[in-house]
């Protein structure tokens, strides 16, 4: 902010001097107006810049200098049209226009086509599959960024630019607990991109015409051949219908919960009454729900159960048990109850 109040300062000035210089003090005035909106022109470009990729600045300015030095050997091969034209000022404005032409397409194909291009890292990869594209769901629920840490997961890691603008949206919101969990995703791509061994690109491909973060999720997936990491249920689904390879941190957080087979025993505190008549619920230090029958009378006690049965759900996994040392006629009352 301090750089941006010296820049409109020194923008303002310079061009009140100026102005004073040639045409004195009434024309000033309009020369301290217009240095004042050539510097919010230069901020207004700075922020559109800052939002842009370094891939696509360097396409586009290979791009300009190519399309300039194509117009300078158009314009050497005018110089002999020009000598027979019968109007020799409008050659200056035909020089200008090619110029004007050829640096804009330039700048605009080689920003466009830099992405299908590979030099020096820049451009795509020989081996795109090994992207992995951040949902907004998986930033904002934290856990990727502890599972990066560890290592396990591997490739380049990208965030596109609308699941940044809808991670700004969801912080910007009237609504106090989506502002928070907005801004506990930007916290969380904060501290991935100062992580030791992790690499996040923003990606600024976008798709105009399909509606809603995840339809262009499964489009930019299909397109570079990259997985997409998530713990959006629908997501999921519609993007496997359509080939493509999802990576569920809930999945792989319940892939690494403790095996719990039938017939182990542990001791767990019974915290609730459950559902039905005499159960009791408690649960393990991972979340996992266990409901022992017979135990609502244990409430708030520690007790040793036996493990009968284990349910695995797309919500998660849920253990029953059963009180140790109960009587075989007890045992078959709270099975009935079940």
């Amino acid at each position: 902010m301090i750089v941006k109040i010296l820049l409109v300062l020194a923008c303002s000035l310079s061009g009140l001097f100026i102005a004073h210089s040639y045409y004195g003090f009434p024309i000033a005035l309009i020369g301290l107006f217009l240095g004042f909106m050539i510097a919010l022109f230069v901020i207004n470009i700075e922020e559109a810049i800052r939002k842009v990729s370094l891939r696509i600045i360097f396409g586009g300015v290979v791009g300009m200098i190519i399309g300039l030095l194509i117009a300078f050997l158009l314009a050497y091969g005018l110089n002999f049209v020009s000598n027979i034209m019968e109007k020799q000022q409008v050659v200056p404005w035909i020089y200008t226009l090619l110029t004007g032409i050829m640096a804009y397409l330039g700048l605009l194909i080689g920003s466009k086509k830099i992405e299908e291009f590979s030099f020096f890292g820049l451009g795509q990869p020989k081996d795109s599959g090994d992207y992995r594209i951040l949902d907004t769901s998986v930033i904002i629920d934290g856990r990727i960024a502890d599972i990066s840490d560890t290592g396990f997961l591997q490739g380049n890691l990208i965030v596109p630019r609308f699941v940044l603008d809808e991670l700004q949206y969801i912080a910007d919101s009237s609504d106090s607990m989506k502002r928070s969990r907005g801004r506990r995703g930007l916290d969380i791509l904060n501290r991935m991109q100062r992580s030791v061994g992790v690499n996040i690109e923003i990606s600024d491909q976008d798709f105009p015409k399909l509606k809603g973060v995840d339809a262009k999720l499964v489009a930019l997936a299909k397109k570079i051949n990259a997985k997409i990491v998530t713990n959006d249920f629908n997501l999921n689904k519609v993007a496997e219908l359509q080939g493509i390879r999802i990576l569920n941190v809930n999945e792989l957080a319940n892939a690494l919960k403790p095996v719990v087979l039938p017939g182990e025993t542990m001791t767990v505190k019974i915290i609730k009454e459950g559902k039905e008549t005499g159960q009791g619920v408690a649960y393990l230090d991972d979340g996992t729900m266990i409901v022992v029958d017979n135990a609502q009378k244990h409430q708030g006690s520690n007790v040793e159960v036996l493990v009968t049965s284990v349910l695995q759900t797309t919500a998660g996994r849920m253990i029953f048990s059963e009180l140790k040392g109960v009587a075989p006629e007890k045992k078959a009352y709270g099975l009935a109850a079940r």
